[in-house]
C-alpha cells in the first residue's frame, strides 16, 4: 500500500511540478478581476469545480455552480471557469458556447491545448496529466481513468486560491474564512 500511496503523490507532485506559471498567474488573476464566477465541470471534474467554488465562496469570491437552482445568468464581466480534461465534453461546450454569447470571459482547466474548447477560451490553464483518454501525450499513471487529472487540478486550483486570497488579506483572514463556513453541519 505505501509503495502504491508514494507513487500517486510522485505522479501529482510531477504534474504540477509542470504546470506553466504564466497560465496559473493568468487564471488567478481572472478570478481576482471577475465580478462574479461561474464554475462548470462534468463528473469528476464537476466535483473538482464544486469543490474549487466552495473554497472560492470561503475566500470571499461571489461564485456560482453551473446547474445548481440558485445560479444566475452569466453576464460581461463575469468568469466561467469550464473543467474538462479531454477538452471536448459537450456540455462543457455547450456552456461556454452560452456564455461567450453573454460577453462572459471563459477560460478552460484542461489537458489537451489543441482541443475546440482551447481555442473558444480566452484563457486556457493546461494541466500535462493523464486521462481516461490516455493519448501519447499524457504522463504514465498507475491510476484508473482519470484519476491523475483530477487530483492535480484539485491541488493545483487549490494553490490558485492561496495565492488570490493573499492579495487581499483582510476579507480572506483565516477568521472572515471560518466564518464564511456552514454552521448548518
Amino acid at each position: 500500500m505505501k509503495s502504491i500511496i508514494e507513487t500517486v503523490a510522485d505522479e501529482v507532485s510531477t504534474v504540477l511540478s509542470n504546470i506553466d506559471e504564466k497560465e496559473a498567474l493568468h487564471l488567478s488573476e481572472r478570478v481576482y478581476a471577475a465580478n462574479r464566477i461561474f464554475v462548470y465541470g462534468e463528473g469528476r471534474s464537476g466535483l473538482m469545480g464544486k469543490a474549487f467554488a466552495m473554497r472560492l465562496m470561503h475566500g470571499g469570491f461571489t461564485v456560482y455552480v453551473i446547474g445548481e437552482t440558485i445560479t444566475p445568468s452569466i453576464e460581461k464581466g463575469d468568469l466561467l471557469i469550464a473543467i474538462s480534461g479531454s477538452g471536448s465534453t459537450g456540455a462543457v461546450m455547450q456552456f461556454v458556447s452560452k456564455a461567450k454569447e453573454a460577453d462572459a470571459e471563459v477560460f478552460l482547466v484542461t489537458t489537451n491545448k489543441e482541443s475546440k474548447l482551447a481555442e473558444l477560451c480566452s484563457g486556457v490553464l493546461i494541466v500535462p496529466a493523464a486521462t481516461k483518454y490516455r493519448r501519447e501525450s499524457e504522463p504514465p499513471t498507475i491510476q484508473p481513468l482519470g484519476n491523475q487529472f483530477d487530483q492535480s487540478v484539485h491541488l493545483l486550483l487549490d494553490a490558485i486560491i492561496i495565492y488570490s486570497i493573499q492579495k487581499d488579506g483582510q476579507t480572506s483572514s483565516h477568521e472572515n474564512m471560518k466564518n464564511r463556513h456552514a454552521n448548518l453541519e
